[in-house]
């Protein structure tokens, strides 16, 4: 008699008493342990056993096959806390109820800095390795789109082991959601046309604020800027457009050299978003402020000043600026 059949007579003979008492684990902490694609019950059985689970893998084998739910455990990676039972175990293993982590994508983020975090992040199977830009938005799902701005900040739960383009593609899902839902609830007077370049306009403001409360007047002045075609003439865009270009010092040189990303040379917005948005510079973009100003400084506190006249703009300059 093999010993796999000795433990099911056994097994059977015994009852089923211990099925739903605590799994004897090596220490306190959960085990988390990985199933690979293709195990059957007696390599789960003994990656369980190298795990921690302090019970025979003969025993474990037999309780996944007497159960007839051998063929039915999932590919994953598994959390095993304290307390577990047996039963328990078999079925998280069957459902698929795999161990979660957190993967947190950043508000005013780049896309390249979603790409570079995803592409390092030791908990995920890397997928997005030598790809494109334009290679990464095919994999997703979203063939010649431009990456830029399409991806929501947001903390996301995934499993261990998930391939790293899944993270985009709940943010991308995300984003469009998030999007379609503020341009929703747009102002009648907005002078933006579409929802893309609501998420532009979003980027920008999200890059331009450093107090949370002042966004709707920064996209105020925005849109009474386009509303008049006042050229945006914001920094942020300049520095986007240098990329690796930029080393932290924004020069005249910079601002007078034309490109597509030079609101101070070209009208209207720019091309693509310049980050990622959060969902208030969404709002705030589709909802701006009724506002006079068509200015504003940063004060050197995190907010800003506004003015509605460029005399006024230039002595909050001077007081804000350069005398600091």
């Amino acid at each position: 008699m093999s010993a796999v059949l000795l433990a099911l007579v056994v097994a059977g003979g015994l009852g089923w008493w211990w099925l739903d008492r605590p799994l004897p684990l090596s220490g306190e902490a959960p085990l988390l342990v990985e199933v690979p694609p293709g195990s059957s019950a007696r390599g789960v059985a003994q990656r369980l056993s190298r795990a921690g689970v302090g019970l025979p893998p003969l025993a474990l084998e037999a309780w996944f096959r007497l159960s007839g739910q051998a063929q039915d455990i999932k590919a994953g990676v598994y959390e095993v806390p304290a307390g577990f039972t047996p039963n328990q175990l078999l079925r998280r293993l069957v459902s698929g109820d795999q161990a979660l982590f957190s993967v947190a994508i950043i508000e005013g983020w780049t896309y390249r800095q979603v790409f570079d975090a995803l592409r390092r992040h030791p908990d995920l199977t890397p997928d997005l390795q030598g790809l494109s830009d334009a290679q990464v938005m095919g994999l997703i799902g979203k063939p010649g789109v431009h990456p830029e701005g399409r991806f929501f900040p947001d903390t996301y739960r995934v499993a261990r082991k998930a391939p790293a383009s899944s993270v985009l593609r709940q943010a991308a899902a995300a984003m469009d959601d998030q999007l379609a839902r503020a341009w929703a609830r747009r102002s009648p007077e907005t002078p933006l046309r579409t929802p893309e370049e609501a998420l532009i306009l979003a980027s920008i403001v999200e890059k331009e604020t450093g107090l949370a409360s002042d966004r709707p007047e920064i996209a105020g002045v925005f849109a009474n800027r386009l509303r008049i075609g006042m050229r945006l003439q914001t920094d942020p865009t300049i520095i986007y457009g240098l990329g690796e270009r930029f080393d932290g010092n924004l020069r005249r040189v910079h601002l007078e050299t034309d490109g597509p990303y030079n609101t101070y040379t070209r009208s209207g917005l720019p091309p693509t978003p310049i980050a990622l948005p959060g969902q208030a510079s969404l709002l705030a973009a589709v909802q701006p402020k009724r506002t006079s100003a068509l200015y504003f400084v940063a004060r050197g506190d995190g907010s800003s000043q506004f003015s509605a006249t460029l005399d006024e703009h230039n002595a909050a300059v001077r007081r804000f600026i350069l005398n600091r």
